[in-house]
């Protein structure tokens, strides 16, 4: 690997990072922010779903732009009104304001995660990719381990408000990198037309082998987004962790991720992406029924803490070869297919997280069995359709 792409790669790690600080950073502060607003835990974890729902819808913009405009322009375009949303979050006056811009602020940060899995295809093969897509991880599994522990401190220090107003700098930073560092890896093609949108997507909709590892990787991520939507609960107010420890435990989890993504790329010099991919897709559904049985067996901490990180540092092995495996053959329309995978992907992430807020009954179940069925229909869905 090249000077060059080096830059390219760390470029779209700290990218594609903005996606996780907007989610886990102000995760400690959701007892604050209920107190603030005089709300309940459950209407905060909303402002999970809205972002969730807006990460969904946007990116099926930002796959034909980018097809037709070049990467870059609509990247821009996306980080600016990041930037702007998440002023607008710092300042917002109720929870439901909250909740709006949150999904503002998505429409933005998606731009990102469309741009940077589209640069990946444009630059790299099948199984290149999915070892790109391990490096990438790597660099915006930072994100998760820092973000928390910020979060909790920036709370006690500087209130709530004070997290969004991080998030501005940060994707500010990332759009100064992108002018300087990140060059066009697909300029503008006038032969796609923004109003055959609808159809360039069916096209790839009937890929039977695109959805199989689009939805075995969405429905896996999903179950770590209910554990992010219900975990805040679970462990400071269920189980007792301080806010600021609670980072610590969000962070060994995504320090687990890490390593498993990293393990994955090294595993690919003489594995299949799909070879990996079997083992890991087992590993999340049976990590998903313990948290299920742990859940109704009312266990607490020691119990479910464990089986969270082996499925969460699974997703390690799993993200990298479904994303690679999706975009293994769509070669002209890389930007369209990563938008309609990280849609598909998301509104399970927006399902999942809506489903343990709208059923909080002050247990961990909804969160446990939530993510059990997201374990279960990953590696069911992979199996039927690939």
């Amino acid at each position: 690997m090249n000077v060059s792409h080096r830059k390219i790669i760390l470029t779209l790690g700290a990218l594609t990072a903005i996606g996780p600080l907007s989610i886990d950073m102000y995760l400690p502060a959701f007892p604050e922010i209920a107190r603030t607003f005089g709300s309940t835990t459950a209407g905060v974890e909303a402002s999970l779903a809205s972002y969730f729902f807006g990460l969904a819808l946007g990116q099926l913009f930002y796959g034909t732009a980018t097809d037709r405009l070049g990467r870059k322009r609509p990247l821009y375009f996306g980080l600016v009104l990041y930037i702007v949303s998440s002023v607008a979050c710092a300042f917002a006056p109720s929870v439901q304001s909250l909740v709006f811009l949150r999904f503002f602020q998505a429409l933005g940060a998606c731009s990102g995660m469309v741009v940077s899995r589209a640069m990946v295809r444009d630059l790299f093969d099948h199984r290149e990719s999915a070892r790109i897509f391990s490096l990438l991880m790597l660099v915006m599994g930072i994100a998760p381990i820092v973000a928390p522990l910020v979060g909790g401190y920036v709370t006690i220090l500087a209130g709530w408000r004070g997290i969004f107003g991080i998030m501005a700098v940060f994707s500010a930073l990332c759009l100064a990198a992108i002018a300087i560092l990140l060059p066009e890896t697909r300029g503008p093609n006038p032969e796609v037309r923004i109003s055959r949108t609808l159809s360039a997507y069916a096209s790839i909709l009937r890929d039977k082998s695109f959805l199989g590892y689009v939805f075995a990787g969405g429905f896996g991520q999903a179950g770590m987004f209910a554990y992010i939507t219900g975990s805040p609960y679970v462990f400071i107010d269920l189980f007792g962790v301080p806010a600021q420890s609670y980072g610590w435990i969000f962070g060994t989890n995504a320090l687990g991720l890490i390593a498993l993504s990293q393990l994955n790329g090294r595993l690919l010099r003489t594995k299949s992406p799909d070879q990996i991919l079997r083992f890991a897709l087992a590993v999340i559904a049976v990590a998903g029924v313990g948290l299920a049985i742990a859940g109704i067996a009312e266990a607490g901490f020691w119990i479910v803490a464990p089986l969270l990180f082996f499925y969460v540092a699974t997703l390690g092995m799993m993200m990298p070869n479904t994303s690679a495996g999706a975009l293994a053959r769509h070669t002209t329309t890389a930007g369209s297919a990563s938008a309609l995978m990280g849609t598909c992907q998301f509104l399970c992430a927006f399902a999942a997280s809506t489903f343990v807020s709208a059923f909080h009954n002050g247990s961990a179940v909804p969160m446990t069995w939530t993510i059990g069925t997201c374990g279960c229909l990953a590696w069911i869905v992979k199996r039927k359709l690939t």
